[in-house]
C-alpha cells in the first residue's frame, strides 16, 4: 500500500544529525537524540492522537499509545526502534531519491561515489523502485529510521481507520543502540506489553528471533620503555605485546571469514606506544558454550604471555553486553507465529535467520518481554552506500498494521 506521508517523514527524519557518542556519560549520549525525540516525534505524535505520550528522562525513551478499539483483543504490543545513526559522518545528510531504479550505477552526488550493481548485487532487486541513498559524504541513517518512519507511519494509518479493529499498541523511540547501551535502562513496567518488536532489520522478509551473543574485550600492555640503542634484554615493547596477543587468537575467527552461525574476535582499536598500549575487540558467537570458550581462551593468552614475563603485563577486562535472545523467545514463539503469518498473508517470504549482530530486542527480551526483529528496509548501513527502497518501507507498514490487527 501506499502512505502519504512515508517519504517525507522519513527523508525529514534523516536529515537530523542523532548520531550517538560512546565517550559521553550522560543518557542519551548526545543532546540531539533529546531534541529529535522532543522537538520532532512528540509533536508528530501528538498530532496524530496517540495518548500517554511521555519522555523518560531515565533512559531517554519516547513511549506513546495507540488505545484499543476492540477489547476482544487481548495482547498488548510494542513497536520499538532506535533514533541514534552510528560512527560515520552524519552531518549535513543529504538523500537522494531515485525512481523508477534501472539497474545502473547510481551516481552519489558530487561525491565521485557511486552505488554500482558490480560491487552490490542486491541492488538487482530493487528495479523499478524508488530508492533513497546518500549523497555519497554521509551515512543516509535508515539504520534506523527507516524503522521509526514506518512505525508512526503505521499508528497514523490505523489512527485514521478506526475500522481496523487492534487491541493497545505501545511505540518506543529509545536512544544510543548503535554504541550497544541504548535497551541498559528500558522500563519494562512503564512499557507494558506482552510482547514487542523492534522495527530494526534489513531486506524485505526479515523476521529475526536469534543474535550473537556478545562481550566487549580491552586488553592493557604494559612496557618498559628503554633506549632502543640499549634495549637487549630490557625493553618490553608494549605495541609488540599487543602484537603477540593477537597472534594467538584463532586466525579464521574474525568477521571477514566468518558467516552464518560462526562466532568471532573482531579487534576494531588499538592504539599505544612503547610504554603502554590497549587493543579493544569485540566477542561474538550464537551458543553459550562457544561463546564462554571465546572469553576463556583470551584470559588463557593473557596468562600465558604474563608467565613468560614472570609479572602481570596484559591485562584483561571483559564485559558482556549482550545474549542471544533465542534463549527467551523460543519458550513461546508466539510473535514469531503472528509475524510470520502476516508476512505470508502479504505474499512477504519471512526469511528467518539468525542475526550476526544484536538489536535492542537481545537486552529487552531477557528484561521479560519477548522482543524479536523485523525488517525496516535498510541495505549497506552505516556508511555512504546505505540506502533503502520506499517499496520496502511501505511494506514493514503493511506488517505493522497487519500484526496489531491480527486476531488469532
Amino acid at each position: 500500500m501506499t502512505y502519504e506521508n512515508l517519504l517525507s517523514r522519513f527523508l525529514t527524519y534523516v536529515k537530523i544529525n542523532t548520531r550517538s557518542n560512546p565517550e559521553s556519560q550522560t543518557t542519551p549520549t548526545t543532546q540531539s537524540q533529546v531534541d529529535f525525540a522532543l522537538k520532532t516525534l512528540k509533536p508528530e505524535l501528538e498530532a496524530i492522537g496517540l495518548t500517554d505520550i511521555h519522555y523518560l528522562e531515565s533512559n531517554g525513551y519516547l513511549v506513546a499509545t495507540l488505545p484499543a478499539n476492540d477489547q476482544s483483543f487481548t495482547k498488548k504490543i510494542g513497536f520499538i526502534s532506535h533514533m541514534d545513526t552510528a560512527d560515520f559522518n552524519a552531518e549535513n545528510v543529504n538523500p537522494q531519491v531515485i525512481e523508477n531504479y534501472d539497474g545502473k550505477a547510481i551516481s552519489l552526488g558530487e561525491s565521485g561515489f557511486e552505488l554500482s550493481p558490480k560491487e552490490f548485487p542486491n541492488l538487482n532487486h530493487y528495479l523499478g523502485q524508488t530508492l533513497i541513498t546518500t549523497d555519497g559524504t554521509t551515512l543516509l541513517g535508515s539504520d534506523d529510521k527507516s524503522g521509526i518512519a514506518e512505525i508512526i507511519t503505521a499508528v497514523e494509518y490505523l489512527s485514521k481507520h478506526p475500522e481496523i479493529k487492534h487491541g493497545d499498541i505501545r511505540v518506543g523511540f529509545g536512544p544510543d543502540e548503535e554504541i550497544g547501551i541504548g535497551a541498559d535502562k528500558f522500563d519494562v513496567t512503564d512499557f507494558d506489553v506482552d510482547f514487542a518488536y523492534t522495527v530494526d532489520g534489513g531486506p524485505l522478509g526479515e523476521l529475526q528471533y536469534e543474535t550473537f551473543s556478545a562481550a566487549e574485550l580491552k586488553v592493557d600492555f604494559i612496557g618498559r620503555n628503554v633506549h632502543p640503542g640499549t634495549a637487549k634484554d630490557q625493553m618490553i615493547n608494549a605495541l609488540q605485546l599487543a602484537i603477540d596477543f593477537h597472534n594467538q587468537l584463532p586466525e579464521n575467527d574474525r568477521p571477514e571469514k566468518t558467516d552464518g552461525y560462526q562466532g568471532f574476535y573482531h579487534l576494531h582499536g588499538m592504539s599505544g606506544t612503547v610504554e603502554t598500549a590497549q587493543s579493544v575487540y569485540i566477542i561474538r558467537d550464537f551458543e553459550d558454550t562457544n561463546f564462554q570458550e571465546r572469553k576463556d581462551k583470551v584470559q588463557e593468552i593473557a596468562k600465558t604471555l604474563n608467565q613468560a614475563y614472570g609479572e602481570e603485563r596484559v591485562i584483561v577486562t571483559l564485559k558482556d553486553q549482550y545474549y542471544n535472545m533465542k534463549k527467551v523467545i523460543e519458550k513461546d514463539m508466539t510473535p514469531i507465529n503472528i509475524a510470520k503469518s502476516v508476512m505470508e498473508s502479504l505474499d512477504i517470504k519471512p526469511i528467518i535467520e539468525p542475526i550476526r549482530g544484536g538489536t535492542d530486542g537481545s537486552k529487552i527480551s531477557f528484561m521479560g518481554i519477548p522482543t524479536p526483529n523485523i525488517f525496516a528496509g535498510g541495505e549497506n548501513m552505516h556508511g555512504r552506500f546505505e540506502y533503502v527502497s520506499l517499496e520496502t518501507m511501505e511494506k514493514a507498514v503493511d506488517v505493522i498494521i497487519g500484526i496489531s490487527s491480527y486476531q488469532a
